[in-house]
């Protein structure tokens, strides 16, 4: 193998090495990944712990909060456990029917259904409290003591963040009312055609020019004074005698 193609080779193995060690580094600072890392292990821990027959944890959440808070409606289950609606209302749905949970009518709201804790619910919730406690006694102690609470306090700031998420999904802000535009008037097109011709003055009737003012008269021409006519020769005056 040519020097040339070792070179070539090496470059390579050398840029999927950078783009492998660009990949790890993204992955360590992303909080989402690492809380899907960190939620893999729960629920792997919470498994071995409660067994093959016991409630899930979703399962267990809303039996905890049904039997903390009795008479809760669905969006107040959706509020404390976090679950959202949709897969709530199924969750709901099969407790109701594995009689885990049952279904009343609100008495403050006739359009709303609360749940309560059945006996078999109670009875499976205080079968899986003590297992579901040592899961969360080996969660922790995978973490030094002085960084558990530390843990925790950042767990419950997100959960906190994710009811305030919730309040404002259920209760959206009123939108702005729309302000009705005015319609303009549009300017009347100018046309490129010559200006229409202006219209004719009517004629006066008769009657208005009737009442114009007469014509002033013209003045009589006046024939100069006849010249007198030159009498005869007279006779010469008579001498004295």
């Amino acid at each position: 193998m040519s020097k040339a193609k070792t070179k070539i080779k090496a470059g390579a193995g050398a840029k999927k090495s950078a783009k492998k060690g660009a990949t790890a580094r993204t992955l360590e600072h992303s909080p989402s990944h690492l809380l899907h890392r960190a939620l893999q292990l729960a629920l792997d821990i919470y498994g071995e712990e409660t067994g093959p027959d016991a409630v899930t944890q979703r399962q267990y959440a809303v039996l905890s909060a049904v039997a903390a808070h009795e008479g809760l409606t669905q969006t107040d289950l959706v509020r404390a456990t976090g679950i959202d609606r949709s897969t709530l209302a199924d969750l709901v749905a099969r407790m109701i029917g594995k009689q885990l949970l049952g279904r009343e009518r609100s008495a403050a709201d006739a359009r709303a259904n609360t749940v309560r804790l059945t006996e078999a619910g109670r009875a499976a919730l205080d079968v899986a409290a003590p297992r579901v406690a040592a899961a969360d006694d080996r969660i922790l102690k995978l973490l030094p003591a002085r960084k558990r609470d530390g843990f925790l306090s950042v767990l419950l700031d997100l959960s906190q963040a994710a009811e305030a998420l919730i309040d404002e999904v259920a209760e959206p802000s009123p939108k702005p009312k729309k302000v009705k535009k005015t319609k303009l008037e549009k300017p009347a097109k100018v046309s490129a055609k010559a200006p229409p011709k202006a219209a004719k003055p009517e004629k006066a009737s008769k009657s208005v020019k009737a009442e114009k003012a007469p014509k002033a008269a013209k003045p009589a021409k006046t024939k100069p004074p006849a010249k007198a006519k030159k009498s005869k020769k007279s006779p010469p005056p008579a001498t004295a005698a």
